[in-house]
């Protein structure tokens, strides 16, 4: 190698050293970002989170296990913390690794509030848990009226779909409900609302036929009233 070749060669690696050194400055300076952030949320610190958003932040940041944001507001049931992320853009359907997106876990446990914010913000039907259930399914399983009531009656929710486990919302309801007065509403919510009382299980059992194994009568009746 000449002399010449010799000193590009070292002016190449001098400018290549820069380079990776730069890149992993950029790297770090965005992973700090993205921890101040996140502790931000952890913290409910909705002062600060305003200010970080109006600077710039992004409000899609995820964590390690891809939790959005507006997910671990929701999860920790910080109400006022999600309005703000809504408001600057966050994405209601954005799943974690364990496949929970905010509009999903917010159905889930029963925060009627978050899913009636998600459902006006882009909320999709055709995003699905890890049992590839709706947001609905969780919400008769839990007892969660409420939530049942507005998710049953929006328009195009997909109100007889069947999970992995084969069960519809009505199933989930009566096979894993106590029969007591609130899952009797929530039977009383779907039928209303239309839902299709007689998609049987894996096993070719109906819910009617589950209702009455269980001697759950109230929910028989409802079932079989006109």
């Amino acid at each position: 190698m000449t002399i010449n070749q010799q000193i590009k060669a070292m002016f190449f690696l001098a400018a290549l050293t820069v380079a990776v050194m730069s890149c992993h400055s950029t790297m770090l300076e965005h992973t700090k970002k993205d921890q101040d952030i996140l502790s931000l949320v952890r913290k409910n610190d909705t002062e600060g989170l305003s200010k970080a958003l109006k600077d710039g932040a992004d409000v899609n940041t995820r964590d390690h296990s891809k939790q959005s944001l507006l997910l671990m507001a929701t999860i920790n049931k910080q109400t006022e913390m999600a309005k703000l992320l809504v408001k600057h853009g966050a994405d209601v359907n954005l799943q974690a690794d364990n496949q929970d997106s905010p509009f999903l876990y917010a159905g889930a446990s029963g925060q009627t509030e978050l899913v009636r914010l998600f459902l006006n913000h882009g909320a999709r039907f055709d995003i699905f848990n890890r049992y590839k259930g709706t947001a609905l399914i969780p919400a008769c399983e839990r007892g969660h009226v409420e939530t049942v009531r507005l998710l049953a009656n929006t328009k195009g929710f997909p109100i007889n779909h069947v999970n992995r486990l084969g069960w519809t919302a009505l199933m989930e309801a009566i096979v894993l409900g106590d029969g007591g007065p609130k899952y009797q509403e929530i039977v009383q919510i779907l039928k209303d609302a239309g839902a299709q009382l007689d998609i049987p299980d894996h096993h070719g059992i109906t819910p009617l036929k589950h209702a009455q194994t269980k001697e759950y009568l109230e929910i028989v009746k409802i079932l079989t009233s006109l």
